[in-house]
């Protein structure tokens, strides 16, 4: 929003007309070329002013973020990219890879071993801010389907980002757990995007401290999107564990905790909680699939294709653009050009990732109408900076950023596939 002209965060504040005249220009190239451009408004960069004022999406006024529809003329409307890990990673742990407090506005609901951390009271920040990120995006999608849709044709949606889960057992608490961890990512925004509520399970385990739509704007979140973007990178194991954890927070509501983290967590709020469920990475020893560059991302091919299935059947089938799907590998300087452009990795996961995709819109009629990668060419990552490599197009930092498609394998085989 900042960097479009948006210091101010309000329409009635004006706007800098040199960043604004910036995305015209790109917005003006991008259909010059045939490319048609979808605009995601909103990527966590909350204009200070609003932080200042009211304490960013803390506060109810922040809908007023649906001011900002008034402005593009592009026919492809994304409100938000992935508002969980916004509340989640900036309200709750304040963290980014595995260093808490980092991720702005730094804001946490547990204390780890450091005192000057922003500690919020009760851990309901994390739910408050996924609320109002909720009621920014009906007050865009009303906006846009009220003054623009009819004449421009156009549609808008919002971007969810989600894991698939595997159980780590056949046991029925595993299953249970399963459904919650789905229920706890996907389900926190699709509910009240389909339903005009939250999951059954969020209410059961955050109870008080989660908070409640009126039935206008229950209403006004039924349906207020065209179509879904989701992000699908990695997929873990659930398992359900007997235990007594006693802390508050996100992590203790969805009761998960990454064991490979290896977080020292003293509960600012004492509540006695049982069936603490971890997620896991892998059974035995043994990895659910290959892990690529950063810790967190394993290469389950057929979890796109169950997390798509299961989509449809628990959400009346929306229509689904994949917003993000992508594979790193480690920035290694010792490397020559020639091995970095040897790309096997990412070649064998997005031709895979592309055949489930495939399978579901094939086999089981799910409605993807496109598949974007993240990303175009390596960019600096939230939570590794330069330290790793998503890009299909390889950037040479030592040579004035000098651009090489990795592998002919884009051209040759992938798009083949799509056609």
């Amino acid at each position: 929003m900042t960097s479009a002209g948006f210091e101010y965060g309000r329409l009635s504040a004006g706007v800098n007309e040199e960043g604004f005249k910036s995305y015209n220009d790109l917005i003006d190239d991008l259909l010059e070329n045939g490319l048609q451009p979808y605009v995601t408004l909103f990527h966590w960069d909350t204009p200070q002013a609003l932080e200042d004022k009211y304490g960013g999406f803390l506060s109810p006024n922040i809908v007023h973020f649906g001011d900002l529809v008034d402005l593009y003329r592009v026919k492809k409307w994304i409100t938000l990219n992935e508002p969980l890990m916004l509340g989640v990673q900036g309200y709750d742990l304040g963290v980014q890879g595995y260093d808490l407090g980092t991720m702005a506005p730094g804001r946490i609901s547990v204390v780890v071993n450091d005192p000057h951390r922003s500690l919020n009271t009760g851990a309901t920040e994390v739910y408050t801010v996924t609320h109002h990120l909720l009621l920014a995006h009906a007050a865009a999608a009303k906006l846009y389907k009220e003054k623009y849709q009819s004449s421009q044709g156009g549609q808008i949606g919002i971007t969810l980002v989600s894991h698939w889960f595997e159980p780590y057992s056949n046991s029925e608490a595993d299953q249970i757990a399963t459904k919650r961890s789905l229920d706890f990512m996907l389900g926190w925004f699709m509910d009240p995007l389909t339903n005009g509520d939250y999951p059954r399970n969020m209410h059961d385990f955050v109870g008080g401290r989660l908070p409640k739509f009126t039935t206008e704007e229950s209403k006004m979140l039924k349906g207020s999107y065209d179509f879904i973007g989701i992000n699908y990178y990695t997929t873990y194991y659930a398992q359900n564990i007997d235990a007594d954890y006693q802390s508050v927070g996100f992590m203790s509501d969805v009761l998960k905790l990454n064991i490979h983290a290896a977080m020292k967590i003293h509960a600012p709020v004492n509540i006695n909680l049982t069936v603490f469920k971890y997620y896991l990475w892998e059974r035995n020893g043994i990895p659910i699939d290959p892990q690529a560059g950063v810790k967190w991302l394993y290469i389950y091919l057929k979890g796109i294709c169950k997390l798509l299935n299961y989509t449809k059947d628990q959400y009346r089938s929306p229509t689904i653009y994949i917003t993000e799907n992508g594979v790193d590998d480690v920035n290694n300087n010792a490397s020559s050009l020639k091995e970095a452009l040897n790309d096997p990795v990412r070649e064998n996961s997005y031709r895979n990732h592309l055949k489930n995709v495939l399978i579901s819109t094939n086999e089981h009629g799910i409605d993807v109408k496109g598949f974007f990668a993240w990303s175009l060419m390596d960019n600096f990552e939230w939570g590794s900076g330069y330290a790793v490599r998503f890009g299909l197009y390889y950037v040479d930092y030592n040579n004035n950023l000098k651009r090489f498609r990795m592998g002919k394998w884009l051209c040759c085989e992938v798009r083949p596939l799509l056609c």
